[in-house]
């Protein structure tokens, strides 16, 4: 069992959650590191996201949130996604978004860049 299963999910006064309180967090987890801005009310912050799931994330938050706070993650290849505090531990926080989301969205390249220019070697003739 990982530190963040159902069994270890808690309220703030330190009673053990509901499975219906808990939500359903048996969906695949993608571990990662990318950055997010997350609004909780008028306040926006950079916070890191170590995993990401269909259904939420986890991420470092020093400051702690209470449990059902509405908060937003700006997520990169996502777009702006609404959810609710799961719980809130140890600075990191987990997040039960409030729609699905495709975390794979958010490995890929969200750049459009040019691409580079083709080199063709030139065509080698021998003089005679």
């Amino acid at each position: 069992m990982d530190e963040h299963s159902n069994d270890s999910l808690r309220e703030p006064s330190g009673e053990r959650m509901s499975g219906e309180d808990a939500g359903d967090r048996s969906g695949a987890r993608d571990s990662l590191l990318v950055m997010s801005d997350l609004r909780v009310g008028d306040t926006t912050t950079t916070v890191r996201v170590r995993n990401l799931s269909a259904g939420g994330l986890m991420a470092e938050y020093q400051q702690g949130l209470d449990v059902g706070t509405e908060v937003e993650c700006d997520l990169r290849g996502v777009g702006v996604v609404r959810g609710r505090v799961a719980w809130s531990a140890a600075g990191r926080i987990g997040i039960a978004f409030d729609r699905q989301i495709d975390p794979k969205l958010a490995r890929k390249p969200v750049g459009t860049g040019a691409k580079p220019n083709m080199v063709v070697a030139p065509k080698y003739t021998p003089r005679t």
